[in-house]
């Protein structure tokens, strides 16, 4: 039975890209737990310092041994929350911000044009950004927490809600928005290749005869080639952003709290260049691999899905 070409509305589009993100999230974040702790370890040392985990692997071994499958899943319900933030705005906002850039530039709505699909994607990207931040921050503090092997600045919070308190006691709104230019930049650099390539690729795959549009390979391949594009394009940000959200703060004269390593991304990017090399900024490369493929192949694919369901429960097709 074919599926209904009628479009989602905003809201729609919102909550069935939150929930297919939800769950690729509850397979990808022991992933991410490795890749926090990895792009932790030897902040800021030349030569990398004395190393705690040799590879993605060891972490996720190191973590199961001495932590269990609580170490392993730190930070998933905040990551909950997060993606159904960040991945609720960036699908649901994706087609109505594209159509509004081909709109502007004297274009039909629907085609499909490189330069405003990545500016849609990189701006739906942000939205969602910012909405999320807050999770983000207590998510990462909480997975680059361990009472058994710790690599860089340990914050313990009892759950989500004792960290948003904590943070938010100790430094107001604006410990809650920490980050959030890191978090900008990271997620402009992702969203601005995810949904273009898997949208290009789809559409590639469909007009060669290599399989139809409502096929799950399609959705499976279209959005392996995606993953592999946003793990490229946004590690060197995603590693500034683990190192802002993490690093110690101090208060200064006027009473404002501010962090005493890194003053703004690029300065993160930079000192981490300098000091650690290239390689540095790429640390946790192979765990950020594992947690972004799979879960942008999941989220990708199950968003399609649940359209698709959505679609046939709605209106019957």
């Amino acid at each position: 039975m074919a599926t209904s070409t009628r479009p989602l509305s905003t809201a729609e589009g919102f909550i069935c890209g939150g929930l297919a993100a939800c769950t690729a999230v509850t397979f990808s974040n022991p992933a991410e737990v490795a890749k926090t702790r990895l792009q932790l370890q030897g902040e800021l040392v030349k030569g990398g310092g004395e190393r705690v985990y040799k590879s993605a692997v060891d972490v996720l071994v190191k973590t199961w041994r001495n932590e269990g499958i609580r170490g392993l899943q730190r930070g998933l319900a905040p990551a909950y929350v997060y993606q159904i933030l960040l991945n609720g705005s960036r699908l649901g906002f994706y087609e109505p911000f594209r159509h509004g850039f081909n709109q502007i530039i004297g274009r039909a709505a629907t085609e499909q044009i490189a330069s405003t699909s990545i500016a849609a994607g990189a701006a739906s990207g942000i939205v969602g950004a910012c909405l999320g931040n807050p999770l983000f921050l207590i998510k990462a503090r909480m997975q680059a927490f361990s009472p058994a092997l710790p690599v860089g600045t340990q914050h313990y919070y009892k759950n989500s809600l004792d960290a948003l308190l904590t943070i938010y006691r100790a430094e107001k709104f604006r410990g809650l928005i920490r980050g959030i230019d890191a978090a900008m930049l990271r997620t402009a650099c992702g969203s601005a290749v995810q949904l273009p390539t898997y949208n290009w690729t789809k559409k590639q795959l469909v007009q060669s005869g290599i399989s139809n549009g409502d096929s799950v390979w399609t959705f499976l391949a279209s959005s392996s080639v995606s993953g592999a594009c946003v793990c490229l394009a946004m590690q060197p940000a995603d590693t500034a952003l683990t190192r802002m959200y993490n690093q110690p703060t101090h208060r200064l004269p006027n009473g404002r709290v501010v962090g005493t390593l890194y003053r703004n991304p690029f300065d993160c990017l930079w000192k981490t260049l300098k000091i650690e090399g290239p390689f540095g900024l790429y640390k946790g490369s192979t765990a950020h691999f594992l947690r972004i493929a799979p879960h942008t192949i999941i989220t990708l694919t199950a968003n399609d899905l649940i359209i698709n369901l959505y679609k046939g429960l709605r209106y019957g097709t």
